[in-house]
């Protein structure tokens, strides 16, 4: 017999060899339908895989991200049996779940090519695989048994990963006609998934790398039911109506241009005023929490990269390097801040009374990014990260850390970010080779978030193998909207790059000292935040932020003088207002402008221009009425105000 812990912590007796499944059926009936994966101490497993010692596991459903990834990683799999049997000879990339689905990369025979229309009847065939009820069975082999299998189908692909696995097992599953390699885990049978839709084609080099050949990325998602997929399939129409490439050309915030090049957004006026005001509010909430602003320049010597790790960890993503007139000197565009605030650290001796140091800069950083990898502002390769670096000294550090947290706190409540989780990301501790410095100095930073967290009363998940290449983290991941998941903020503890820069400062015992780097970048980088927040929000900022707050519109072009009069006023009462006089039927300019989502209208014609007034139209809330210039000028700064101290309060 052996003992089974629940994550209720009871504790149940089962025969040695006994299945998640098994323990989900003596559990109730209802589990057992909805069971998905069960986790084994730590590790995902299929729910027929025999347990043979004593155990910790969780149940997943469908509720639970480990249930919806063996749901989608079987699907992927489902798909391919699909694409094999239409398509005989097709080579198979790799095909993994993601946060929301799961794709395949396929190299389909005679250089025939998929289209959207192809993608119909592929569902079809699915669903008359599913029907099927085909076991998922998992079979251990050795890796020249794989190599021969796969050899033997001439698919290319699946033998290059093998030959790059480590000798030992191998597993493979197989599902109908179909048979993959594969660590898993997946679901019983094919018979789980009942509503499929495949929802694009992309192109996509083998493994990432553009000297390698371009395959066809098939991507779908799965539900258990289909009421679950008509819900998806709504929440997809309302994401595509928030798309912030769609909302940020309707209301003019930045454009991309070829000529510019791939990956490098320009802000245009209005979104760059976006841009200062959240710039105006953090600097704002730093000086307040003992933040020193800096600036530092684009480009630095690759010697300073090597030094901190970032040209061994960035340099194959990075720009190529920049060689000068003189020989043996060379540049690189900076990858990250933290190397230069180092440097402004050792700009002269510090002593423990001088701890701590907060450098913060809204510093620019490039990354090369494939092309097939951008995507709006979300995956650029030039953004500002809102970046500062904290140096202090090891008593100091729990305390700063969870002076970090309470900033984050305000800029989530000032944006209306509501649902988040916090994540701990620590080093994998079977795979230390990727990470710099020794393991005690990884230990100590561990522990300080850990204990950092704790007396916060965070609520946190821990995973591993999510830390930095130089220090472990928390990261802040929020739900917008619609109900998708973004990491948003990041605090990372960091006792490697103090050693490599050698900085250090007197103690109290007049011996030198090392101290601690805290990096902290509250929004991440200001292209995705501002990505983020506009799908949050459907561009309808909340009136502090918003870059135009009222738009002045004259009935005809009798009453432009009167317009300008008003948008003088508001302008010299701090009010960001415009005016749109163009020569337009004034239906017509209400409809433009609340497609701009400015929150005001200013109305003006014959009566407002005779009493000094102006009609008031609240985006979404139609008419409000007249009120004197004066009056709405009041409103507009309370409201703001209101909102503000609702922030700090």
């Amino acid at each position: 017999m052996i003992k089974i812990t629940l994550p209720d912590n009871s504790v149940r007796e089962y025969a040695s060899g006994v299945t998640g499944m098994e323990i989900a059926e003596s559990i109730s009936n209802r589990l057992a339908k909805e069971v998905l994966s069960i986790t084994v101490n730590g590790e995902v497993w299929d729910l027929n895989r025999p347990i043979s010692q004593n155990a910790l596991i969780r149940l997943n459903t469908w509720d639970d991200a480990e249930g919806r990834h063996a749901f989608w990683h079987s699907s992927a799999h489902l798909m391919a049996e699909a694409i094999e049997a239409f398509y005989p000879g097709t080579k198979f990339g790799i095909g993994p779940s993601i946060e929301t689905g799961f794709y395949y990369d396929v190299d389909l025979p005679n250089g025939q090519q998929l289209t959207e229309k192809d993608l119909e009847k592929l569902e079809k065939k699915m669903i008359e695989l599913a029907r099927t009820k085909s076991r998922f069975v998992r079979e251990d082999i050795s890796k020249d048994e794989a190599l021969t299998l796969f050899t033997e189908r001439n698919d290319t692909y699946k033998v290059e990963l093998i030959t790059d696995l480590a000798d030992g097992t191998i597993t493979l599953y197989k599902q109908g006609q179909f048979t993959d390699l594969c660590r898993g885990p997946h679901l019983p049978d094919t018979s789980y998934i009942k509503a499929i839709k495949l929802t694009s084609i992309a192109g996509a080099y083998w493994r990432g790398n553009e000297k390698n050949k371009m395959l066809t990325r098939i991507y779908g998602v799965t539900f258990p039911k289909q009421k679950l997929l008509e819900e998806y399939l709504t929440l997809m129409e309302e994401a595509k109506k928030r798309d912030h490439r769609k909302i940020g050309k309707e209301m003019e915030l930045f454009m991309f241009s070829q000529e510019v090049g791939q990956g490098l957004p320009m802000w245009l006026p209005k979104g760059t005023m976006l841009r200062e005001q959240l710039e105006k509010f953090l600097k704002q909430v730093q000086k307040s929490f003992g933040y020193s602003q800096v600036i530092t320049p684009h480009i630095g010597d690759v010697k300073l990269y090597k030094t901190s790790g970032h040209f061994q960890k960035y340099g194959k993503d990075s720009f190529q390097v920049i060689n000068t007139p003189m020989e043996g000197e060379q540049f690189m565009l900076k990858p990250m801040n933290c190397p230069h605030h180092a440097e402004i650290y050792k700009f002269k001796p510090r002593s423990y009374k001088d701890l701590p140091l907060r450098f913060a800069e809204f510093g620019t950083v490039y990354r090369y990014e494939q092309s097939g990898e951008l995507h709006g502002l979300t995956r650029v390769r030039g953004f500002t990260q809102d970046d500062a670096h904290i140096f202090c000294r090891p008593d100091q550090l729990k305390e700063e850390f969870m002076k970090v947290i309470d900033i984050i706190f305000i800029i989530f409540k000032a944006l209306d970010f509501k649902d988040y989780k916090a994540q701990i990301s620590l080093r994998d501790p079977n795979n230390t080779e990727k990470y710099i410095g020794s393991d005690e100095n990884w230990n100590k930073a561990e522990q300080a978030i850990v204990e950092a967290c704790q007396e916060k009363g965070l609520q946190t998940v821990t995973e591993l193998g999510e830390a930095a290449f130089y220090g472990p983290k928390l990261d802040f991941m929020i739900k917008d909207a619609l109900g998708r998941n973004w990491q948003l903020g990041t605090i990372q503890v960091d006792y490697n790059l103090p050693e490599r820069f050698e900085l250090e400062y007197i103690g109290a015992d007049d011996k030198r000292h090392r101290p601690v780097m805290i990096h902290r970048a509250p929004f991440g980088s200001m292209e995705r935040f501002c990505a983020v927040l506009i799908e949050h929000t459907a561009g309808k900022f909340p009136l502090w932020l918003t870059p135009d707050q009222v738009v002045v519109l004259p009935i005809s072009e009798k009453y432009n003088e009167y317009a300008e009069k008003v948008l003088n006023f508001l302008n010299n009462s701090d009010i960001r207002a415009v005016i749109d006089d163009r020569n337009e039927k004034i239906g017509r300019k209400i409809r433009d402008n609340e497609l701009k989502r400015i929150p005001y209208l200013l109305i003006v014609g014959e009566k407002e221009a005779e009493t000094g007034e102006v009609s008031v139209r609240r985006q979404g809330e139609g008419d409000k009425g007249s009120l004197t210039m004066e009056a709405f000028a009041d409103m507009i700064k309370a409201e703001v105000k209101d909102q503000l101290a609702f922030i700090y309060s």
